[in-house]
């Protein structure tokens, strides 16, 4: 997907505040990203920053489905995307005309560079200020998201118990670890920055379904059973949701 930032300056000004180019919602991991635990966790305080805006559509490279009824959306600088990590969180975001909600659904690796914190859709961005500013001063900060409903799970499409990703969806806070169950052992999935939790040999059989365990970045933690015959491409409902 290639972001342009979305404005009515002239066109060297959209240069300078452009993202470039990212991966977009493919799956496909970016040479400049950071790997989970690299970058830096978002901060429930006010963080002073700066952000412009492009033209999203809710997805991108945290590989969520495009959402066109709710584009208060944002991509994050890549130190705090944080190898995905930022993935689903929300952010109270404050600018010269008022206070929104977004959700994080993309990395912008070229935000960082310009000065940039939070590049966010053009209707979110409009919302704050007039777009023929192109960039505004702002403040950020990470809020629980206003969810219904448990935490839900997919599984990325060619999962089988010998290649097994799993993404974690609806969450109120962000999810810094998944782990499964083997034998008696809780056995961490990496996290890759498209957004996935991946057990690179599998998670193996299952037959009594596939335990797994959710950690929340304030710490709390939450158990599912999935199911044993693992799917591709299928999203499974959990049982709970973080405070």
């Amino acid at each position: 997907m290639k972001r342009i930032v979305v404005s009515l300056v002239t066109a060297l000004s959209i240069a300078a505040i452009a993202c470039g180019d990212d991966e977009g919602d493919t799956g496909t991991s970016s040479t400049k990203q950071l790997k989970a635990g690299q970058g830096k966790s978002l901060s429930s305080f006010p963080t002073a920053g700066v952000a412009t805006f492009y033209d999203a559509n809710g997805g991108g490279n945290c590989s969520f489905d495009p959402s066109p009824n709710d584009l208060d959306v944002a991509a994050m600088d890549l130190p705090e995307y944080n190898g995905s990590q930022a993935c689903g969180s929300c952010l109270e975001v404050k600018g010269p005309k008022g206070t929104i909600k977004v959700r994080v659904v993309d990395s912008c690796p070229g935000c960082e560079d310009k000065g940039v914190n939070l590049d966010l859709s053009a209707s979110a961005f409009a919302k704050l200020a007039e777009p023929k500013k192109g960039r505004i001063d702002i403040t950020y900060a990470a809020v629980p998201c206003s969810v219904t409903g448990n935490l839900a799970y997919h599984f990325k499409e060619g999962s089988s118990k010998y290649w097994t990703a799993i993404q974690v969806r609806n969450h109120r806070v962000a999810v810094t670890k998944l782990e499964y169950k083997k034998g008696s052992e809780w056995v961490a999935l990496e996290r890759l920055d498209y957004n996935y939790f991946v057990a690179k040999s599998g998670v193996g059989d299952q037959p009594k379904g596939l335990s797994i365990r959710v950690t929340s970045i304030d710490g709390q933690t939450l158990e599912d059973s999935l199911p044993g015959q693992i799917p591709a491409n299928k999203t499974v409902s959990g049982k709970s949701q973080f405070d």
